[in-house]
């Protein structure tokens, strides 16, 4: 299986780990989400996921604080959203208590379900409709569903991001509920990290460094975005995220059957 620690090689990881956020930020500059998805799901077959969803914490909160403009359209999603966001950070921190900082062969599976639950998702393209009367009791209880799969895996667009589309929203009030969980969703995990002492102070600073590459990569995404589809570049970003997804899954099967024979 491939997957190591940060200290493995630390000139080529960081190399590596650059284009990862460096890719992850050109295709959030394109289709606006992606960017903690992709890196965690590339930086997961280099290092494990604990160190992984370390990594994205400074890239994804910075990114996403940007994408919350503008703050003054903030206030009605706050009300509408909030008891998702409870539920985001309840969920985060009940899965970082019952099932440690994301590691092992089964929390590398689980991102990969994830990454293919997305992918179908997306490709699909699936209209869902969430009635205002169910609103809620569902909001908390897709927040903690995200909770929980961002902390057993770090990645934290399912089900949110289904469910933001789902509410009917404006494109713009859309992106910024999106930056709005996706942000939520990045301080519970690193609390969640912090909890379990898998947040120490070099891998603070190495992610504060990742920005650098994924504001690079954003910067050349939303050049590339004024120049091609956006639609048909997300439905690239959907098959690249089902075939990762699977090769993850398939990875970790068949490592599981040949230590077990």
């Amino acid at each position: 299986m491939t997957g190591g620690s940060l200290g493995d090689q630390p000139w080529a990881w960081l190399a590596a780990a650059a284009m990862v956020f460096a890719l992850a930020g050109c295709i959030k500059g394109v289709v606006g989400l992606g960017l903690p998805t992709v890196s965690m799901a590339l930086l997961a077959l280099l290092v494990v996921p604990a160190e992984a969803a370390a990594l994205l914490i400074v890239p994804s909160l910075v990114t996403n604080l940007w994408q919350l403009r503008p703050f003054a359209a903030l206030r009605p999603l706050l009300r509408r959203l909030g008891g998702m966001q409870l539920g985001v950070c309840g969920g985060t921190w009940l899965g970082a208590w019952l099932l440690g900082a994301p590691a092992g062969a089964w929390s590398r599976a689980m991102l990969g379900v994830a990454l293919i639950a997305y992918g179908v998702w997306g490709l699909m393209g699936a209209r869902l409709s969430v009635p205002a009367r169910a609103e809620p009791w569902l909001s908390p209880a897709v927040g903690l569903a995200t909770g929980w799969v961002t902390a057993a895996t770090g990645v934290f667009v399912v089900p949110a991001v289904p469910y933001l589309k789902a509410l009917g929203l404006q494109r713009d009030a859309l992106v910024q509920a999106m930056g709005l969980c996706f942000t939520v969703s990045t301080l519970a995990l690193a609390g969640g990290l912090a909890f379990n002492a898998s947040y120490p102070l070099p891998t603070l600073i190495l992610s504060a460094w990742m920005l650098v590459p994924a504001l690079l990569g954003m910067a050349l995404g939303a050049r590339i975005r004024q120049r091609m589809s956006a639609v048909w570049f997300r439905r690239c970003l959907m098959v690249g995220l089902l075939a990762l997804g699977v090769y993850m899954v398939a990875d970790v099967l068949a490592w599981h059957g040949f230590a077990s024979s």
